[in-house]
């Protein structure tokens, strides 16, 4: 009985790299110093807009402009509910955002995965007429991230990006267009 059960935890965990590809461990090869083996960053990605006045109240970003310097924050909570990553990024001149989680580790290659674990809430912007926040994509709790099967590859670098719905701030006041 229990070399049954030890086949089955040797399957599960050759299985592991394959149903998460960006936690499969990198080959070592101790001939290589430790700076030259490849290293797997996180990153996380995504846009931030203003929302339009004529969406006011929905989850719609037709109409809604880019909002550059804008700040988002990246938190990442353990199996254990503990924040095991936090750090706040700025968005580039056409509203983007290229979050790097350098420091990020997984206690647990499965439940501190950063599809589980990781969000992206909405900070603040530097736009005095859209600095209020929007639920749009969960932009208040947290935006969950999707894989969207992106990486960059280098000799020995490799980034697997995970992306973050847009988000959006509202306008502080819209005028009252419906009479």
């Amino acid at each position: 009985m229990a070399s049954r059960q030890l086949i089955i935890l040797i399957s599960t965990l050759l299985l592991i790299p394959l149903a998460f590809p960006s936690i499969a461990a990198t080959e070592y090869d101790p001939k290589k110093s430790e700076e030259a083996q490849k290293k797997i960053n996180v990153v996380v990605e995504g846009m931030i807009y203003c929302q339009s006045c004529d969406h006011y109240g929905t989850w719609s970003l037709t109409d809604a402009e880019p909002i550059p310097s804008a700040k988002v924050s990246v938190i990442c909570k353990n199996h254990k509910d503990q924040v095991s990553f936090y750090k706040a990024f700025v968005t580039d001149l056409k509203g983007y955002f290229y979050a790097q989680l350098e420091g990020f580790k997984m206690g647990h290659s499965i439940l501190d995965h950063p599809l589980h674990g990781c969000h992206v809430k909405l900070v603040s912007s530097p736009l005095a007429n859209c600095s209020d926040l929007s639920n749009v994509n969960n932009g208040l709790y947290g935006a969950p991230l999707r894989f969207e099967n992106k990486r960059l590859l280098g000799k020995n670098y490799e980034a697997v990006i995970y992306a973050a719905g847009p988000l959006a701030f509202r306008p502080s006041h819209c005028p009252n267009t419906h009479s």
